[in-house]
């Protein structure tokens, strides 16, 4: 079948694999370094208590088989080599069916590490690495062409990224439509980079072609990505272009660099003059086709929900239809945050407490605390307690499940948990309290800035969490993990 192959897609092909692979790697080095405090079996949310009330047909994945950190490192480290063997060139270097085995192996992995993640697991860019890296399964290696029905799929899997969150802002918060939200997001968004401070303070009407813009390159550009050369490398150079903006701006893991890799499959180098020389493939095997063509025409059938969705009046964010987290829904900021609540988490080694108890604050590595230290630059790596942090920060509801867990394990000092901070005010001797207060946290200006040195201005609001301590955690059934 000679339209099967697009022999000149090739170097888009090897980007998309090579950033894909990159992006895998950063998922399981996050899940390697930050699962014993998260999920571990002495975690806030323990992997084997979800295992023993969930089935297997809820959430498939190798842990319902066998579970033991050890066996959750084994996994994450696995997957990490193998990712960055496939971003040193695996994949070419071996038979097109062990190249397909590999890219298969990391998305059982993932998938695995996923389906037991719970809600620190619950974002949208899990489910779009996963249906990504699925469908690179199929996108065949160096000894075959790159098969055009896969490069569709992953091309239309860009376009429901990008038209889905256009649609599902100028559905939900008015300020898309006004053009104000930018006035806000900078500010508010959930975690903050080394230039946001910077963004937000752009003149209103920067922030008003911002907004606009977001809509022209979410709800038409998009539309560009299914149109024929030159039209969709056109529009994919615009994908990529405000993407890269989105990078600058702020910390969002590795949602905009995938779906970078996702709008790399619809440019064609020649449109933009590249000297890129073609290659010659012989035949692509029968049996190759034909699974590529079973997967397009399943990825046609589950295109339904998601397809039904956008078209809702009640559309829905990163929705997953399937348990194994195929052709889903996507979408971000519907709505934005007017002001930026943060929760700060406080210590004292005092046995008694009076009014003049004097109390130390943890620092966390990504998300706002100390108001002299800059945003820092983190994405595409995950920080995913400081993102839980952020939506604990909106209603103590988002954390009602691990935030008491959390509590527990900084009486005892638990060291994967100290881990996941920046900073233990503690470091001889576990606190005999802790407590939480909720602080209204703004962006300061120019003079502020200069004057004093600090990025933020912050206000105490109110009590989150009123002092607690080991007995008063175990009354209400939230121990401390034993200490190894």
């Amino acid at each position: 079948m000679q339209w099967f192959a697009a022999p000149e897609y090739w170097l888009s092909r090897l980007l998309v694999q090579r950033l894909l692979a990159a992006l895998y790697l950063t998922g399981f080095l996050a899940a390697a370094l930050q699962f014993r405090a998260l999920i571990g079996s002495r975690g806030m949310l323990p992997v084997p208590r979800f295992t023993a009330r969930i089935p297997f047909r809820q959430a498939p994945g190798l842990f319902h088989l066998h579970y033991s950190d050890r066996f959750f490192a084994a996994v994450s480290w696995s997957g990490a080599a193998l990712s960055a063997a496939l971003v040193a060139g695996l994949g070419d270097a071996v038979p097109l069916w062990t190249s397909m085995l590999c890219w298969a192996a990391l998305w059982v992995l993932y998938l695995s590490i996923v389906n037991v993640g719970q809600t620190w697991y619950s974002f949208g860019w899990e489910s779009l690495l996963l249906e990504a890296g699925f469908l690179a399964v199929f996108l065949g290696n160096a000894g075959t062409a790159p098969p055009a029905p896969v490069l569709w799929l992953l091309r239309w899997l860009a376009f429901r990224v990008e038209f889905g969150a256009g649609l599902i802002k100028l559905r939900g918060d008015s300020c898309w439509r006004d053009l104000t939200c930018l006035r806000y997001h900078h500010e508010t968004q959930p975690m903050p980079g080394p230039l946001s401070w910077f963004f937000h303070h752009l003149p209103d009407p920067l922030h008003r072609v911002e907004a606009a813009a977001n809509h022209v390159t979410q709800l038409l550009v998009p539309v560009g990505l299914l149109l024929p050369q030159p039209v969709a490398t056109y529009a994919a150079c615009v994908v990529v272009a405000t993407q890269l903006w989105l990078v600058a701006s702020g910390n969002f893991a590795w949602l905009n660099w995938l779906t970078i890799a996702l709008a790399l499959a619809a440019v064609d180098p020649a449109r933009l003059g590249l000297p890129v020389h073609p290659r010659a493939y012989g035949t692509t095997p029968a049996w190759f086709e034909a699974l590529a063509l079973a997967v397009t025409a399943a990825v046609l059938v589950l295109s339904y929900w998601p397809v039904r969705n956008m078209v809702s009046r009640r559309q829905v964010m990163n929705r997953s239809f399937n348990r194994l987290h195929l052709v889903n829904t996507y979408g971000a900021f519907g709505s934005v945050n007017r002001i930026r609540q943060e929760v700060v988490v406080e210590g004292t080694d005092e046995t008694v407490l009076t009014r003049h108890t004097v109390w130390k604050e943890y620092g966390f590595k990504g998300k706002p605390g100390d108001v002299r230290r800059a945003p820092r630059q983190y994405a595409p790596y995950h920080l995913r307690l400081d993102w839980l942090m952020w939506f604990a920060g909106i209603s103590p509801g988002y954390a009602r499940p691990w935030f008491l867990p959390f509590a527990a394990r900084l009486l005892v000092n638990d060291p994967d948990t100290l881990r996941l901070l920046r900073h233990n005010p503690f470091p001889d001797g576990p606190p005999t309290h802790v407590r939480a207060t909720l602080h209204l946290y703004r962006f300061t200006d120019w003079r502020e800035l200069r004057q004093t040195g600090a990025w933020w201005h912050r206000t105490a609001l109110h009590e989150y969490l009123a002092p607690v301590d080991l007995a008063t955690l175990a009354r209400v059934g939230h121990r401390p993990p034993p200490a190894r």
